[in-house]
């Protein structure tokens, strides 16, 4: 019973990832018209609107919870924005796939049980595919990959955290309270590092609603309910597929066409989900990897 909610929780991961990869052409087109803090805040608004008309959050423990989740989205998204002013696209794009290894040890270190080996290899493979898919060479630690390496770090928190808060509250209130401060963060930093997140143009509204249904709102909430079955290092693997599917998504729309190594990037991250996903079927595994919920 257990194995069919696990690979439901898997698919459902990996619409998540396929949802944000997918949109990233979305995104980039729109961020030609919008600044980057100002649209995050309309996406995550809207979103936080939307999913507060199904269910209110109620309750301290939920909005505590939330927020720090939240926080912890919110930083990923801040700092691979001002990382991206002063680093190339590369670049973010490869020290942001970080958080594929970062999120076994630090699931560990909370869990304060060592990772199952099966996760540690999986997500070496998955990082070593991001490489290969991003391209990333002559790779420096200048400001703005420091910077990006704190969004590494902070969606991998997002992720642990998900793990061990996602048990205790109803999956809609909890997901609407992240999108809330996320949104709400993000207002302000653009107040402070923008011109402020004004009405936007009108032709980036589709965008916004694209974006704030189809990923704010539906990757998050899968990605949350996933994250009650699956532990958190094995949905950082499966995310990673994110890469792969925006790929995909620019070779259909835009035209572009996936170098050899590019394959060979993809292949390493199907074959590190495959690798996890079939793996971690024992109790013992899947205990050693996942965040034990606090009662």
């Amino acid at each position: 019973m257990f194995a069919v909610r696990e690979n439901r929780a898997v698919a459902a991961l990996l619409a998540a990832s396929f949802l944000f990869g997918a949109t990233f052409v979305v995104v980039k087109s729109a961020l030609e018209t919008i600044e980057p803090l100002s649209f995050i805040s309309w996406r995550f608004l809207i979103g936080a609107l939307l999913l507060a008309t199904l269910a209110l959050p109620r309750g301290v423990a939920l909005w505590r919870n939330g927020t720090l989740a939240g926080l912890a989205l919110f930083t990923g998204y801040a700092l691979q924005t001002l990382g991206l002013e002063v680093t190339t696209a590369g670049n973010s794009a490869l020290i942001t796939g970080l958080y594929v290894v970062i999120t076994p040890f630090l699931a560990a270190l909370f869990s304060r049980r060592p990772p199952s080996p099966w996760v540690v290899g999986g997500a070496a493979a998955a990082f070593a595919g991001v490489v290969l898919l991003t391209g990333g060479s002559g790779l420096s630690l200048d400001a703005g990959e420091l910077l990006t390496l704190g969004c590494a770090l902070g969606f991998a928190t997002h992720i642990v955290l998900i793990a061990r808060y996602a048990h205790r509250h109803p999956i809609v209130p909890f997901t609407t309270v992240q999108l809330a401060v996320t949104a709400v963060l993000s207002a302000a930093s653009s107040w402070i590092f923008e011109s402020g997140p004004g009405i936007p143009d009108r032709s980036v509204w589709g965008a916004i609603a694209l974006t704030s249904i189809g990923v704010t709102v539906g990757a998050y909430l899968l990605q949350v309910w996933s994250q009650t079955v699956v532990g958190a290092a094995t949905a950082a693997i499966v995310l990673s597929a994110e890469p792969a599917f925006g790929v995909a998504t620019a070779w259909v729309v835009l035209g572009e066409r996936l170098s050899l190594q590019g394959w060979l990037g993809a292949g390493l991250i199907v074959a590190a989900i495959y690798l996890v996903v079939t793996r971690q079927r024992d109790e013992t595994s899947r205990d050693a990897e996942a965040v034990t919920p606090a009662h």
